[in-house]
């Protein structure tokens, strides 16, 4: 990744030339912010947000100014996957202390409160447009938030450090070679979800 570069754009890519916000505010809402200029949390509309959007969007705080979901990062989402549309949050994820390699930053998939998007297939979807690369994928319904990618039986292997199989064994290293770094040592870090 080159050093001029956030991390966003090194996972997900630039933003999308053709894509914009338009009325979608579900960040506005879904989104737990914590920066030095702005906080509000989680499923909580901020105080700014009115029928027409943010009502100081040219001064809105920097975190909103360069925060975008992953929507308008990936190119393989399709157009019916913007948030307010779907029911959908993608976002790339941080976790301070994580309990393993694969939480510490990777994609979250967050279903909001209301969606369909199980049952109508379009999570499937999402989750295959993301699933691609070498970057861990994980699914949030509400209650819990579950590993998608890479499968438990590789995240198993990568996590424990036990030898893989000889079909796991080229993907087993591939993700070693970029999260092992990122793995506790003991017994409790195979821990994964």
């Amino acid at each position: 990744m080159h050093p001029d570069t956030d991390i966003e754009t090194g996972l997900l890519g630039p933003l999308l030339a053709d894509r914009d916000c338009g009325e979608c505010t579900v960040c506005c809402t879904a989104l737990k912010v914590d920066s030095p200029d702005f906080a509000k949390p989680a499923d909580t509309p901020c105080a700014q947000l009115g029928a027409r959007g943010c009502g100081i969007h040219p001064v809105r705080p920097r975190v909103c100014r360069t925060w975008f979901c992953a929507w308008r990062r990936v190119a393989a989402m399709p157009e019916a996957t913007r948030p307010d549309r779907c029911g959908l949050l993608v976002s790339v994820n941080f976790v301070r202390e994580p309990r393993n390699c694969f939480e510490g930053v990777s994609i979250n998939v967050r279903l909001l409160p209301g969606s369909t998007a199980i049952d109508d297939g379009t999570a499937g979807r999402v989750l295959d447009s993301l699933c691609d690369r070498l970057v861990p994928v994980w699914f949030s319904d509400g209650s819990r938030k579950m590993l998608v990618h890479p499968d438990n039986e590789v995240a198993q292997h990568v996590v424990s450090g036990r030898p893989a199989p000889p079909a796991l064994r080229a993907e087993v290293a591939a993700w070693r070679d970029r999260y092992g770094l990122f793995a506790p040592d003991g017994p409790e870090s195979a821990t994964i979800g």
